[in-house]
């Protein structure tokens, strides 16, 4: 009976082309579940409202202006596609949540793919959607709005089973916010010039695979949840953070690449360093083969990040590669493989690519430092000095840290190469373009 009614469905589908001049709302109004809605050339002012299970195409130059107020489009159904549209001027109260795009009517199936939006609130808005597909939009903000007075490009709350993929965000407060939203695929967008690229908050059993985050505050900032895939992700030029990781657990981070991670000297504060790795409050994660090349501190863990498995990893050309605050002892390695230390000045004699001395990143005085930091004057002081000495003839004075019992002596990274990067990015020409201007 089923298949009965959609064949029947699918044979009364009508493709309705729309000008300019006629009232696009009634038109709406008026189509049948499976219909094709054709926007010709032109603009389309308005705030339009699909109530059907219909299919909304634009050709080019098909605009819809909705003159600075509300939704430009709301949803109110499933299976609903929207594709190839310009989407413009909607509104910028955040907290009437008003987007380009917005659903929150338990929706399933919504496909929303190959759009162009540019406003002052939210990009796309998905709440309550399940199966929603959101791939190949681009998605801009307006600059001149406070960061914090944007909306973010792509907004998933209680949203499952979706998949957000090859979109590109700039210019919005957060490029992709995701909260309380399970078995989700986030994969192959490009997030720039905005506050933190990807934002999770209470979700879970989801993967992050394969993004490209630049300019921005952080690239991932990952909170409050658990059970996350977080691989092969990019992050260049962040001010604060590669990766954020705030009470996250059970998770994996690997295969991941950060580089320069540099707090700008205008914003410099005490304590506000770049951080490639920060990872608070974050216990029974995996955090391995990552690369974090040039940050003010390669990785920064606190606040009981405990039973974390770090290994294979690379930490290169960090002024300081580890900040650990904690009264713990942890071994960075596993299954006799460690990480690798561009500062590590360790041997190996029997040429097995494994240090023959253990690493340790830090010592008491570094404890000191980042207790009193005014400490910092005395670093090169005569006393200072004879206290570094004596914790490394006795080591009974050590304080608990940071142990790398088998460091690397090749970096598993040092083939890596732009070419690598892009490849295992995206084909997109706008985003090899983005990463090979970064990088040259």
């Amino acid at each position: 009976m089923f298949v009965l009614l959609v064949n029947s469905l699918c044979a009364n589908a009508a493709q309705v082309n729309v000008l300019p001049t006629e009232n696009l709302q009634q038109v709406l109004d008026n189509a049948s579940n499976g219909d094709e809605i054709v926007l010709n050339k032109g603009t389309y002012r308005g705030n339009f409202v699909i109530k059907h299970s219909i299919q909304l195409t634009g050709k080019a130059g098909a605009v819809i202006d909705a003159q600075g107020q509300g939704h430009a489009l709301l949803l109110q159904n499933s299976d609903i596609t929207i594709k190839n549209l310009r989407i413009i001027n909607w509104g910028d109260d955040l907290t009437e949540q008003n987007a380009g795009i917005y659903s929150d009517n338990q929706a399933s199936n919504i496909v929303i793919s190959h759009n162009q939006l540019k406003g002052d609130g939210f990009g796309i808005w998905l709440q309550k959607a399940t199966r929603a597909k959101v791939i190949g939009n681009t998605i801009q903000g307006n600059t001149a709005l406070r960061s914090a007075d944007r909306g973010n490009g792509i907004q998933l709350a209680s949203v499952k089973e979706s998949i957000i993929a090859e979109n590109e965000t700039s210019k919005v407060r957060d490029g992709i916010y995701v909260q309380a939203s399970q078995n989700n695929t986030i994969e192959k967008n490009t997030m720039h010039d905005l506050r933190y690229g990807i934002h999770y908050m209470y979700s879970y059993d989801n993967s992050i695979l394969n993004n490209l985050a630049y300019n921005t505050r952080a690239g991932y900032a990952m909170m409050s949840s658990r059970r996350l895939k977080i691989a092969h992700n990019k992050s260049f030029q962040s001010e604060d953070y590669g990766f954020l990781l705030n009470y996250i657990t059970q998770s994996t981070i690997s295969h991941n690449y950060v580089k320069d991670v540099w707090t700008k000297p205008e914003h410099k504060v005490l304590g506000r360093d770049g951080k490639g790795l920060f990872v608070y409050n974050s216990g029974y994660n995996t955090i391995s083969h990552n690369l974090v090349d040039t940050a003010e501190i390669g990785i920064h863990l606190t606040a009981g990040s405990e039973k974390v498995k770090i290994f294979g990893n690379s930490f290169i050309n960090n002024p300081l590669q580890v900040k650990y605050v904690s009264n713990k002892k942890q071994e960075w390695s596993y299954q006799q493989q460690g990480n690798f230390w561009s500062n590590y000045l360790g041997w190996d004699m029997n040429s097995d690519d494994i240090g023959d001395v253990i690493f340790e990143p830090n010592d008491g005085i570094d404890k000191l430092v980042w207790q009193y930091p005014e400490m910092k004057m005395l670093m090169d002081s005569p006393a200072v000095i004879i206290l570094r000495w004596v914790q490394r003839q006795f080591p009974v004075l050590k304080p608990p840290g940071v142990k790398d019992s088998f460091p690397l002596m090749r970096s598993p990274h040092q083939k890596m190469n732009i070419n690598e990067v892009i490849n295992n990015t995206s084909k997109d020409e706008t985003l090899v373009g983005a990463i090979q201007k970064i990088e040259h």
